[in-house]
């Protein structure tokens, strides 16, 4: 995807994509929702980049506070209107530049980050860390799903920013400590993938899940905010 997007025209329906974008799986990412299951969250929650929000509304379903974080207005609206209709009180959004974000010092115990890495500029990044370590409380658990270098094709003109593993881990040691760094997979609906006038290049040959959506190689990592 490009350095430079216009995200509300991609949740508007006009961002080059045929259909919803292939991330809007419908679901909070299985890395995320396994991390949910096994009780490793805590409110209050961050839920940055949320887009149109499923981790945050199936957090905010399990009874956790939810502040989810987008750039998109459109995005922020549909996250705000779905919770509205399933009775969610505890989920709440908010339209803002995450790598700029402040308000909110010291107040959440969870920040998830479910894709959002991976689409800042590099050069946002450091701001980006700057924000999640300033919005975290001492102690607070950190959760990075990112695209590992290899998920998209080469000749892809417009694609995330894909890291290894020391990239990954130099950019967020400077503002957490990291527990673990293991490989692992974004689900996506890759069919459709078909960004602009012509067809989208070959992918490499990834899996796919039982409901038929590519996994993609991908990076969890886990950290925490210092006492």
């Amino acid at each position: 995807m490009p350095e430079v997007m216009d995200w509300d025209d991609v949740y508007r329906g006009q961002g080059g994509f045929e259909g919803p974008p292939p991330w809007n799986i419908g679901e909070p990412q299985p890395e995320l929702a396994a991390v949910i299951a096994a009780g490793q969250v805590r409110s209050d929650v961050l839920d940055a980049g949320c887009g149109v929000a499923e981790l945050s509304l199936a957090l905010a379903a399990q009874g956790h506070t939810v502040v989810g974080v987008d750039l998109t207005p459109t995005a922020v609206a549909a996250a705000t209107a779905a919770a509205q209709e399933r009775g969610l009180t505890t989920a709440s959004f908010v339209q803002a530049d995450i790598t700029t974000l402040t308000g909110y010092d010291g107040r959440f115990n969870t920040i998830m980050d479910s894709t959002l890495f991976h689409s800042l500029p590099v050069e946002g990044r450091d701001g980006y860390l700057r924000a999640m370590q300033r919005a975290a409380a001492p102690g607070a658990h950190y959760y990075v799903l990112v695209f590992a270098k290899g998920a998209f094709p080469t000749d892809l003109e417009a694609k995330p920013n894909e890291v290894d593993e020391a990239e990954l881990r130099a950019a967020v040691g400077q503002y957490f400590a990291i527990d673990e760094i293991r490989p692992a997979f974004i689900h996506a609906n890759i069919a459709p993938f078909q960004h602009g006038d012509g067809p989208a290049p070959a992918f490499p040959p990834h899996g796919t899940d039982e409901k038929g959506r590519m996994k993609l190689p991908a990076y969890l990592l886990s950290a925490h905010k210092a006492d």
